[in-house]
């Protein structure tokens, strides 16, 4: 089959987590086809550092940040009606207030009967299609017209009526901003109408590429979030007016809504950000989490010989920033060092921008003055218990032997998603204190101790425990390890996804005609059951899925066989 796969920021232009994730999805799926549509973070970018690029890789579309600009065409007074209709519909949903009595917040839900937001976005993506023209009608003075319309009536959020002229000014541009996917030339049956379904590596505007092509061609839409969208824009939605934060946090809210509501499947990578789509509106029986998939290989050999860690050693890896709470860690280890003297802790990782360059300082001072050079007992003059260094130097060669420094690995965050840095310690055979934040628990499924955050007594209680019982760390550890390598590896990601990938595909009728060699139709190519949409070999009520697939509780570690294969073969697969 052939799939659509929208990214963001990232494969094949920028490598990270996202992109490795893609990469390696790409790769491990070397029987399907894959299209790449790629909004990119610049407007000259070159694929990624990786290498070349997958030969499953068939075709790579790429936008600019956020889509399409002015394409110079101007409206008449038809369109502009049309257009104006539109947007106050839009601006009227992002405005309105919750019910008396409704939940209030990131949470608050939305009814897909009153929702306006769903039929203004797809009126406003037809108009884009049919005239162009709709970055700069968004620009225009209509738009920031109904804006303010839509600010003052009765019953908007108190936030957005209170907005001035500056606040209407850059939420209309932000708007403006997010909504230029609607403008793009991707969704004809020469693009996304060609593929069997589209896959978004994100939420956002990924996602809303997505919506677009669900809309005009009819494909599925498979989303995978590691990270909630929505989460990661209330975190980090500390700049601009009130006003414009309400309103741009109310157009994130709505979008998330409709894409958990069209996607055809949604698979959150944990518990934690499971419960952030559900609450979201995300229906249980479209969900599949789907654990990250990451490379177990190059731990193998610590994980084998954990037994040879300094049994002395305390271990911290990851990027250092205020959310990772390393002061708690700091004050929790003098505590440790108090009881248990020869303890050693090595923090390793690097600063992330200014923020985390003025924090590691501070974090440095702190060490210092906490752990001032001794005359005499366990160590040295000027030989500080805590050392701060960087994976690359002679000493600290590569990740693995980050983790293969000590015994026992501590995660003291107070924000956390998916905890990879506690993966690739259980991938080492490493016993584990960690904070319980994020998907920390389910993650660690008892093989590990965790305390609450931001808690430095509960913190050193649990790691001292460690370091006096031997045996537990061993025990733990092992544990650890092979819990790790049966949830959080790559095969068990592409397999996740191979399986969902039938799932869909099975579930939506063969839309594109097959050919020959020729490009001339094949006769009896398909057949005529496959236009039919639905399963075909039972008659269910709408809604309900077939008895070999997941139940809505299920992960994909844990598939329900009842009798049938682990990867089932839809009846109309062999026409496509």
């Amino acid at each position: 089959m052939r799939i659509g796969l929208l990214t963001e920021g990232g494969y094949p232009y920028v490598g990270g987590d996202a992109g490795l994730w893609c990469d390696r999805l790409v790769r491990g799926l070397a029987q399907h086809e894959f299209d790449v549509y790629a909004l990119t973070r610049s407007e000259r970018e070159e694929p990624g550092d990786w290498g070349t690029l997958p030969p499953g890789i068939t075709r790579v579309r790429t936008a600019p940040p956020g889509g399409a600009e002015q394409d110079g065409v101007t409206h008449g007074r038809r369109t502009r009606r049309r257009f104006a209709e539109a947007y106050g519909e839009l601006a009227a949903a992002l405005c309105a207030a919750p019910e008396p009595g409704a939940p209030q917040g990131a949470f608050a839900p939305v009814d897909p009967e009153a929702d306006r937001f769903g039929s203004a976005l797809y009126a406003l993506a037809e108009l884009a299609r049919d005239q162009g023209g709709l970055a700069g009608a968004l620009r225009s003075e209509t738009a920031l017209g109904a804006l303010e319309r839509a600010c003052r009536a009765p019953g908007a959020l108190r936030a957005a009526h209170t907005a001035r002229v500056p606040d209407l000014l850059e939420a209309a541009a932000r708007i403006e901003h997010a909504l230029r996917p609607l403008s793009l030339d991707w969704y004809e049956d020469d693009g996304l109408g060609s593929v069997d379904l589209c896959h978004t590596a994100t939420g956002g505007a990924a996602a809303l590429v997505g919506l677009l092509a669900r809309h005009f061609t009819q494909v599925p839409l498979v989303v995978t979030e590691y990270g909630v969208r929505l989460r990661a824009h209330y975190l980090g939605a500390a700049e601009g007016t009130a006003p414009v934060r309400t309103l741009l946090a109310s157009f994130q809210r709505h979008l998330a809504a409709e894409t958990y509501r069209r996607a055809a499947c949604i698979t959150p990578g944990n518990a934690h950000a499971r419960r952030w789509q559900e609450r979201c509106g995300a229906d249980r029986a479209r969900l599949r989490t789907v654990y990250p998939g990451m490379e177990a290989s190059r731990f193998r050999d610590v994980g084998e010989t954990a037994d040879r860690a300094d049994p002395s050693t305390l271990v911290w890896v990851g990027r250092i920033e205020p959310a990772k709470d390393l002061i708690s860690l700091l004050h929790a280890f003098a505590e440790v060092h108090r009881r248990e003297p020869a303890a050693r802790l090595r923090i390793v990782g690097a600063a992330a921008g200014a923020e985390g360059e003025a924090y590691l300082g501070h974090c440095r001072a702190l060490a210092v003055q906490l752990f001032p050079d001794e005359a005499a007992g366990a160590h040295a003059v000027g030989d500080n218990p805590v050392s701060f260094e960087e994976i690359g130097g002679p000493e600290m060669p590569d990740l693995a032997g980050a983790y293969a420094a000590g015994a026992v690995v501590v995660l003291s965050s107070v924000v956390e998603g998916f905890p990879v840095s506690l993966v690739e310690s259980m991938f080492c055979g490493r016993a584990t204190v960690s904070t319980d934040v994020g998907a920390v628990v389910e993650v660690i499924g008892g093989t590990g101790l965790v305390v609450p955050p931001r808690n430095p007594r509960a913190l050193a209680e649990a790691c001292v425990a460690l370091l006096r019982d031997p045996r537990r760390r061993e025990r733990l550890g092992a544990a650890a390890r092979a819990r790790a390598l049966e949830l959080f590896t790559v095969e068990q990601n592409v397999a996740a996804f191979h399986r969902i990938y039938l799932e869909v595909v099975s579930h939506a009728p063969v839309r594109r005609v097959p050919v020959d060699d020729t490009g001339e139709p094949l006769p009896f190519g398909a057949p005529a059951e496959s236009r039919l949409p639905g399963h075909l070999t039972t008659a269910r009520p709408p809604g309900s899925r077939p008895s070999w697939a997941w139940a809505p509780d299920d992960t994909a570690a844990s598939v329900r066989t009842a009798g049938h294969p682990a990867e089932p073969v839809p009846a109309t697969e062999g026409a496509r």
